[in-house]
């Protein structure tokens, strides 16, 4: 008994600290996705990466419907307000574009903006690629091109503020 309960227990914690690791690069097939600008043409992610090479890098990956995202908002602008020298990438996962760019109006979201573009939205190939099994969803990136927070939530917003801050 003393033993399957130490073996339950350690298949447990082997599969947290799984779930909640922390990548330190991108899967290639995450590089070569195409992701839409707001102006309907496409990019790589990888693209979009160089584009920012030697900055800090906060990436919030959102949907115009997702309520929690909208409720985070607030804080994400004071970030941006504390952190002016930080590029803020958004990457939205609505299933139409007219919601995503109307999501970017009415909340005056300031960044650079692109869209998945795809009906499974975070279910789909770029979402399984990178993790993404909640939103909103924020990674950072150092300037030396490191991802130094992979897989934050609203909820790590201090862990965040002090990766910006470094």
């Amino acid at each position: 008994m003393k033993k399957s309960f130490v073996l339950i227990l350690s298949i447990v914690f082997s599969t947290i600290s799984c779930t909640t690791a922390q990548k330190k690069e991108f899967a290639p097939e995450t590089l070569n996705y195409e992701l839409t600008r707001l102006d309907d043409t496409k990019v790589t992610f990888q693209s979009i990466l160089e584009s920012h090479k030697g900055k800090t890098v906060l990436i919030e990956i959102w949907a115009s419907w997702c309520g929690d995202c909208v409720k985070a908002m607030p804080k994400l602008k004071e970030i941006q307000g504390n952190n002016s020298s930080v590029d803020y990438v958004f990457i939205s996962m609505d299933k139409f574009s007219e919601k995503w760019k109307n999501g970017i109006i009415n909340h005056d979201i300031k960044g650079d903006h692109y869209w998945v573009n795809d009906i499974k939205m975070m279910k789909g190939d770029f979402g399984k690629s990178l993790d993404v099994d909640w939103i909103p969803r924020y990674i950072v990136i150092n300037k030396k091109g490191e991802i130094t927070l992979y897989k934050a939530t609203e909820k790590d917003f201090d862990k965040i503020d002090k990766e910006l801050s470094r």
